[in-house]
């Protein structure tokens, strides 16, 4: 899948926080926070459903950042003249202007002037108006990791975690806490936010050394032990996990926002606006992402990015020395799937295209559920079935990794996600599956969910590939599920047949197999 060209036609910026539960003491409680459904955010920064949104309150560094490499040229704020890119949006229901302009980086005034507005309150459900995006600043170009280091892809396939976590004598070898019930080291968590949000581990590594010191310091400062990815945003926040996943999500914000031209703008802590430069790639807009949200300013993120390098050379070395390139093969075509439940049963299309994890990324899920009605998160009796012939490569909270090339790593070759598959009838890891063979229960297992329902997704290479890429379409049966507007809006076709995403039990999103 080839990466389209950047339209500065095309310009959202999608910034959003995952929920975590309360965790207490050294050894902390966790619940797996929701992949599906983030955390409300305040009124003061709450968007209209689906539009771009920029928020965020004050974030300290836990460290000073220290100077760049020798010989590195000290990077200088660059101002980039105001308006340099404009777009079109168009109103929803709820907007106002003053959160129009906060989207972009703009002003009231500056929106008025562009549409001859007279008044502030002239928006209605439906109008188009020409936004310009005014950028404080222009970000550095240099690329620091090739886009395979970001995702759990092929070039993880010879990494051990546990053992590299077990070379530093750090907090985190030495660490632990309970995440949604089970114990788990701080490798353990390490590798499952690999998995689920399939983010590349050194990378996760790197960061966390940067930020916490978690590798090389048995001892942290209490704010680093708490807040070891630098995200102060309140109770709830404070633990490995909480702090990980926030930090996957915001470097697939920012590598999918690349890749999928939806991002051009990050934001520091101080609301000055950074806009990308067009030499960049996915992998370090990811990382300038991240680092963005976790910084007070822009001279400081200069200074953030230099520290990620140095940290991340010191850890291990030249990273396009682990380079896999292309990342997404030259002719790579999509399996060929089949819907995941019994022959001759009848269930809901209930979610269309979404993330398959977290909150950000390509919108490379959908949900079905089961003609059970009223059952809320009892796990159903009906079976969800393997879309395809493969390898199950994990098995446990919910969620089941399918490797259909079979080499038992999810992160090369094309892998399917089935979610929210109950404990009880799970099918096993190591267990080679066929068409229609049993996968597990639709439940509420492995996130937050309100019904038991089946999110079925997809990778390739660990990239989440959407649903209806023009290129690798996820079809199943034969039907082509086709993004809305929003996450979870849109469709499903076959043959001139089309239904719609629902949360109901009807004919408009009914599905036979």
């Amino acid at each position: 899948m080839p990466k389209p060209s950047r339209t500065r036609a095309r310009i959202t910026a999608l910034i959003v926080t995952l929920a975590a539960l309360l965790m207490v003491g050294c050894r902390r409680e966790v619940v797996i926070p929701p992949y599906e459904t983030p955390t409300p955010i305040p009124e003061s920064v709450q968007f209209s459903e689906g539009s771009p949104m920029h928020g965020g309150g004050p974030r300290t560094t836990l460290q000073p950042a220290p100077t760049a490499l020798p010989g590195t040229p000290t990077a200088t704020p660059t101002r980039v003249p105001p308006e340099t890119t404009a777009t079109e949006y168009m109103v929803r229901a709820g907007d106002t202007l003053l959160r129009i302009a906060a989207l972009y980086g703009t002003t009231v005034e500056s929106l008025m002037r562009l549409n001859g507005l007279a008044s502030a309150d002239q928006l209605q459900a439906g109008q188009t108006l020409q936004v310009s995006m005014d950028a404080d600043y222009m970000g550095p170009g240099e690329v620091l990791i090739p886009d395979s280091e970001l995702v759990y892809g092929p070039g993880y396939k010879d990494f051990d975690i546990a053992a590299e976590v077990a070379r530093h004598p750090g907090l985190l070898s030495q660490y632990s806490e309970a995440v949604n019930g089970q114990e788990l080291t701080g490798a353990q968590i390490v590798t499952l936010i690999a998995e689920q949000y399939s983010v590349g581990p050194r990378v996760l590594l790197a960061l966390l050394e940067q930020r916490g010191g978690w590798l090389s310091n048995p001892d942290p400062p209490p704010e680093a032990r708490l807040y070891p990815m630098g995200y102060q945003l309140g109770a709830y926040w404070d633990g490995l996990y909480p702090q990980l996943s926030q930090a996957a999500n915001a470097l697939n914000t920012g590598f999918y926002g690349w890749w999928l031209d939806t991002l051009w703008l990050v934001q520091p802590a101080n609301g000055s606006f950074i806009q990308y430069s067009t030499d960049l790639n996915a992998g370090t807009a990811g990382v300038q992402k991240l680092l963005a949200d976790t910084t007070a300013d822009y001279e400081t993120w200069l200074a953030d990015l230099d520290r990620f390098r140095e940290v991340y050379q010191t850890l291990y070395g030249d990273p396009f020395a682990h380079a896999v390139e292309p990342l997404i093969p030259v002719g790579a075509t999509a399996p060929d799937l089949v819907l995941p439940w019994a022959e001759a049963e009848t269930w809901y299309y209930t979610g269309g295209p979404h993330p398959g994890w977290g909150t950000q990324g390509a919108f490379s899920a959908v949900d079905f559920v089961t003609d059970e009605r009223n059952i809320g998160c009892a796990p159903s009796q009906r079976w969800v079935t393997a879309a395809a012939p493969g390898l199950v490569v994990m098995s446990e909270d919910g969620m089941v990794l399918q490797d259909l090339d079979a080499d038992g790593f999810a992160g090369t070759g094309w892998v399917l996600i089935y979610m929210h598959m109950a404990t009880q009838g799970r099918v096993s890891e190591n267990t080679h599956l066929q068409v229609g063979d049993p996968v597990g229960h639709p439940s509420c297992e492995g996130g937050v969910s309100d019904a038991s329902h089946l999110h079925f997704a997809r990778r390739l290479n660990g990239v989440w590939i959407a649903t209806d890429d023009p290129e690798l379409p996820m079809t199943l049966s034969g039907w082509l599920p086709i993004s809305g507007e929003n996450a979870y809006d849109g469709t499903l076709s076959r043959d001139g047949q089309i239904l719609t995403a629902c949360e109901c039990w009807d004919a408009i999103n009914a599905v036979r197999h």
